[in-house]
């Protein structure tokens, strides 16, 4: 058996009862932090909470070699695999339990808080307004992708918002909100087609702490506004509803006077 189960967002608190009822039944537990992690927590907290051995394994461990540990002792074993966030939520979780499937192993997933809903109740921005996400990676060779742009842009005509996860690099660490708008004002610069220069947006820090940090306004005023600690995610919207705008003015510092037509 091999069960999924999402850890929530900061700390090891963020566990559902189901969540850590399932691994302290676990006869081993495996983690992966390469696609988030719980930035208020450590592996010795997590461990001690739990009670449990957590063995954390690396991007290679589970997306290239998961029959050398997981699918080898899920295979024989009650096996918990432990993400930050909710289970099922990057590809490569889905990745994992389909090769289970494939070779008759049996899985289930637990559910813990996600960032995507998070955003929604931190900044009031309607979950069914979103459109298309994308994530903004660290320049590679000194390419900048121009995915997330273009995506904003997509979204922008229909009308939708945009979630922009911001990335994290083993060796570059975790983008910043500052980073992230400092690359798509340089794609702006490259393209001139108007879709991020002048444009709303909101960058939201820590998630699910006690003391997260959101705030709204021009993507230019927002460069240089510090948001604290990681991690951090970014949206840029597309014309508010009325109770949007309250809400960002409400819960994020958004002045009356920083954002275009809103919906009605």
């Amino acid at each position: 058996m091999l069960t999924f189960i999402g850890l929530g967002l900061y700390d090891e608190k963020d566990i559902s009862e189901k969540g850590l009822e399932a691994i302290r039944k676990a006869d081993v537990v495996y983690a992966e932090f390469y696609t988030s992690r719980l930035m208020g927590s450590s592996i010795e907290n997590m461990e001690a909470h739990y009670g449990k051995k957590v063995i954390v394994l690396s991007r290679e461990e589970v997306e290239q070699r998961p029959g050398e540990n997981v699918l080898k002792d899920a295979a024989e074993k009650n096996v918990a695999f432990l993400t930050g966030g909710d289970a099922m939520v990057a590809t490569t979780h889905l990745d994992l339990r389909l090769r289970a499937n494939k070779l008759g192993i049996a899985t289930k997933l637990i559910h813990g808080a996600s960032i995507q809903s998070a955003v929604c109740g931190l900044t009031g921005l309607q979950n069914y307004r979103f459109g298309k996400s994308a994530t903004i990676a660290f320049p590679y060779k000194g390419v900048i992708s121009e995915t997330p742009y273009d995506t904003v842009k997509m979204n922008k005509k229909n009308n939708l918002h945009t979630l922009l996860f911001l990335d994290i690099d083993q060796e570059k660490g975790y983008m910043t909100v500052n980073k992230g708008i400092e690359l798509l004002l340089k794609v702006e610069g490259n393209r001139q087609e108007g879709v991020i220069a002048g444009a709303l947006c909101v960058g939201i820090a820590r998630a699910g702490s006690s003391e997260p940090c959101i705030r709204a306004g021009k993507i230019e005023e927002l460069f240089d506004f510090s948001f604290g600690s990681p991690l951090q995610i970014m949206v840029i919207p597309a014309e508010l509803h009325f109770l949007e705008e309250e809400a960002l003015e409400s819960l994020a510092g958004l002045k009356a006077h920083n954002h275009g037509n809103k919906e009605v």
